[in-house]
Formats: structure tokens, sequence, C-alpha cells
């Protein structure tokens, strides 16, 4: 029999962080789904998690949502045990997972209803709330519908409306924005947002790392079930590559000079694209940066603009996950990761 680690309640979550995970481990057969994963959401914050397909990020929201139980490992959510409490912390979440669920013979509004009972809102308030979120998701004019009428857009929509109607405490959002329009997925950003503001905590799966840039407060990324990376986005982009230096001069025509100074003065990531007419240098730091300065400063070079920019988070995602997967050393100071 497979032992699960449970921890005695004199240790629970430390105050101030809403989601606790401590090694969790979860095979099927002989794939280890989860291998050991550490995590830590702050109360108030959105934390994304990326990773590629087949990662285990579902898996570790079905542990946390108390759908699947865990082969090792703790987790605490909202200050309730998953293996210990679970009924207790299912009434502390919301969850929206890769595929629309919703009943297809209720309408719209009726789906939101009969939810907001389910979680004991009283009739009042579950009216109020269903006519409100239908507003903010568009299908105030469907709301009398049964949702078999619906797009599948539509469908996403309202299951994302059931998962956040009964204002959770925590908030689970496996990919919910896949395959919905720039329109609505900007309309779910705002609700997430909202829903933020007012103190909920959310833990996202994505593989859109713009909605990943626009929410989330840290990163975690998993890969074949294990932690790889952790921190907030401008610390892995500087993890990854720091800088790049972009320089264009005043006149195109001295940029091979100006990499030829560059070059000599031990800058031999410095490279010329004559067609954008800019000077590209990959900085490992900042006194390269100010080496750079100097040298084209010093030459008397006339420089029209200078700018730095980190690698984009797609760039970011592409080196950790391109690596072995090896266990990740994160401090216990960071908020995303302990």
């Amino acid at each position: 029999m497979t032992r699960i680690d449970i921890a005695p309640s004199d240790r629970g979550p430390r105050s101030g962080n809403a989601v606790e995970v401590r090694g969790i481990v979860k095979h099927y057969g002989e794939t280890k789904a989860l291998d050991g994963v550490d995590l830590t959401v702050r109360q108030g914050t959105v934390l994304g998690v990326l990773g590629p397909n087949g990662a285990g990020k579902t898996t570790l929201v079905r542990v946390l949502s108390t759908l699947v139980k865990p082969d090792a490992g703790t987790a605490y959510v909202g200050g309730y045990d998953v293996l210990r409490q679970p009924r207790q912390l299912r009434r502390t979440i919301g969850l929206t997972g890769q595929y629309a669920s919703v009943d297809e013979l209720l309408s719209g509004y009726e789906n939101l209803y009969l939810i907001g009972r389910l979680l004991d809102l009283p009739a009042k308030e579950a009216k109020a709330r269903a006519t409100e979120l239908l507003e903010r998701f568009s299908l105030t004019e469907a709301a009398k519908r049964p949702a078999k009428t619906y797009s599948g857009g539509m469908r996403r929509r309202l299951d994302l409306a059931a998962s956040m109607i009964g204002r959770p405490r925590v908030l689970y959002l496996d990919e919910p924005t896949t395959g919905l329009d720039p329109r609505t997925r900007n309309e779910v950003w705002d609700e997430v947002q909202r829903m933020v503001a007012e103190g909920s905590t959310v833990l996202l799966t994505t593989q859109y790392m713009e909605e990943a840039e626009q929410l989330a407060h840290g990163l975690t990324v998993i890969d074949r079930g294990r932690v790889i990376a952790s921190g907030g986005v401008s610390e892995l982009k500087t993890q990854v590559g720091g800088r790049t230096l972009h320089v264009t001069p005043a006149h195109t025509a001295e940029l091979p000079e100006m990499a030829r100074c560059l070059h000599e003065a031990g800058l031999t990531a410095a490279t010329v694209s004559e067609d954008a007419g800019v000077l590209t240098v990959q900085l490992a730091d900042d006194e390269q940066l100010t080496t750079v300065v100097g040298v084209l400063g010093t030459r008397s070079f006339g420089i029209a603009s200078i700018d730095t920019k980190l690698p984009s988070l797609d760039e970011v995602f592409l080196a950790i996950t391109a690596k072995p997967a090896v266990t990740a050393a994160p401090t216990p100071a960071k908020e995303t990761v302990a």
C-alpha cells in the first residue's frame, strides 16, 4: 500500500498563503504525473503555472481540487488539508477545467442560479449574481436559451461564470481561455483581475504567454512532473538570457564600424542587422552595457536611439523547457514557490 504523508495539524499553512504544496507525488502506473511538486501561492495573487502538454499541470489542479488523491506529499488550500478536510476545502474553491461542463438542458441563467443555490447563496443573491455574470461574459441575450444551443465559445464563457458565481476564495483556471476570441479573452482577464482585487487567489494554467504575463504575479514552470523554474516574470527573463541592447545609429553606414569597435573591445556578441538598421548586443551584465556606451561614445558615433529589451516570455518558456528537467532549488523567500 502506498504511504501518504499527512502533516499533523500544527504544521498547517503559514499565514498569508492561500495554497501550500509540499512534495506532491502522483503516479499513473509507471508514469509519474507529479514527482515531488512544491509551490506556494500567497493570498490575493495569481500564480501562473506553465509547462508543455503532459507536464502535470492538470493533474496538480485535480489534486488541489480533491478530484484526485496524491500518492505522497501534503497540500493545503484556504487553510484546509486536501486529504483530511476535502468537504470544507471544496466550499472555498472554484474550478474551470479544460472543457466546458454545463447542463445542456438548462438555460444559461438556470445553470448559474442552480450552482449559486447549491453553494448556499440566498435565492435573491443567486439571481443577482447570475444576472451580473451573464452580463459580464456577454451572455445576457442568450440567458434564457438552453445551453445546448450555445456555441463552443459561449459554453466556455458560461462555464467560467459558473466557477466564479460563489466568489471563491481560491479559483483554479485550467487553460481557461483556450478557443476564445480576443474580446472574450479580455473579458475573462478583466473578471479575474476584479476577483483578485476583491481578495480571491487564482492558480492559472495556460499555454498563452501573453495571458501569463498579463495576469500572473509569479510563475512556476513544470516539466515531466517537476518544478524546473519559478519566480516573477522579469526574474525568469533575466535568468534565461539577460537583456538585449539595440542601438540605432544616426547614419546606417556606420553600423559595420560600430560592430568592429565593439568586437575589438571584447563584445563579440555584437551583431549588425543592416535591413533593420540596428546594432544588437546580447548583454551578460550591466558592466557590458557600460562598455558599449563607453566605446560608442569615445568614437563619437551618432546615435539615434538606444534601448534594452528582456527576452519575451515565449522565449523564456522555450529556453527553460528545452533543458533537462532537474529539481529546482528556489529559496523559501520566494512568494510563488517555496
